[in-house]
């Protein structure tokens, strides 16, 4: 009986510990705004530069005086980022490299070549994404291969690259830029989907081992935005009601003010937070008619992506 006692009482103990710190979070976002750190110091290493989010996330680092990296394996593009932040910024310190991101040894090889022309890495953005856009059957293994070798596998080699410092100087900052396809499954975005759950994995996973390491200095962020106007996605259709299609703009600035400011999770829209909650609590008949109410289920139907 003692033990049965016992655990009733650890069980209560814990729950008044969740209630506590959840007053404590909901009272921060509510009533105590964050400080944004200064980056002026900061090393950042931008993967999937040349275009779209990175190109955006890119500049607007360069505007907070930081030394900005860009990788990309368009070193067409790549270079018209640098070449529009010294534009906008001439006296900013902006590095173009190409690389190979389904190449391991590649993303070793420039990884050293960052440290010896530039120095040890502060900030990691995990930026770089690839979409196919078709049913199951219809791709073929090596646009399922590159897609994992992309969105996730490539995570792992830059972080493996550049966190040894991080964790000797117990400061730095990894961002993983995922997708709400990682929080909800989407047909003809099997490979896709797959590939940005396992990034969030990975963020939360780490995001725990850090703690486990006491190493507070680090800071992790995931993004999580739903469709983007940046042209990966161009010609979906989603609910403009409900899941609209984002600006680049938007979002670009929402992810550099939450790094700024440490946030842990950024979801956009931000009423997606509640759709997050809901998906656990709702039956799969009433989620599937949910999926079709907001129009996500067929969103990829017309689909035609970057050109």
């Amino acid at each position: 009986m003692s033990s049965v006692v016992a655990v009733v009482f650890e069980y209560i103990q814990a729950f008044l510990i969740l209630i506590y710190y959840w007053i404590k979070a909901l009272g921060s976002t509510l009533f105590v705004q964050k400080i944004v750190k200064n980056v002026e110091n900061d090393i950042i290493l931008i993967t999937g530069a040349g275009s779209g989010l990175g190109r955006g996330i890119a500049k607007r680092f360069a505007y907070y005086g930081a030394t900005v990296i860009l990788w990309d394996v368009n070193e067409k593009g790549n270079e018209e980022t640098k070449r529009q932040i010294l534009a906008d910024y001439p006296r900013t310190k902006v590095y173009s490299m190409k690389v190979d991101l389904c190449d391991r040894n590649d993303i070793y090889r420039v990884a050293q070549q960052v440290r010896n022309e530039v120095g040890d890495v502060t900030m990691i953005i995990n930026n770089a994404g690839v979409v196919s856009g078709k049913p199951l059957l219809d791709i073929d293994d090596v646009s399922i291969q590159r897609t994992f070798d992309v969105n996730i596998i490539a995570h792992f080699w830059v972080l493996k690259a550049f966190l040894g410092p991080m964790l000797a100087l117990n400061r730095g900052h990894i961002i993983t830029i995922a997708s709400s396809a990682g929080l909800f499954g989407f047909g003809k975005l099997t490979d896709y989907c797959s590939s940005k759950f396992a990034a969030i994995g990975l963020h939360e996973s780490l995001t725990g081992e850090l703690k486990q390491m006491k190493k507070h200095g680090i800071y992790t962020t995931v993004v999580c935005p739903s469709f983007i106007n940046t042209g990966m996605f161009h010609g979906v259709s989603p609910s403009a009601a409900v899941v609209p299609l984002l600006d680049e703009n938007y979002v670009c600035d929402s992810i550099v003010d939450g790094i700024r400011r440490n946030k842990r999770m950024i979801i956009l829209p931000p009423h997606n937070v509640l759709f997050y909650m809901l998906k656990g609590l709702l039956s799969d008949e009433c989620a599937d008619r949910f999926i079709e109410f907001t129009g996500a289920a067929k969103a990829m139907d017309t689909f035609v992506g970057r050109k």
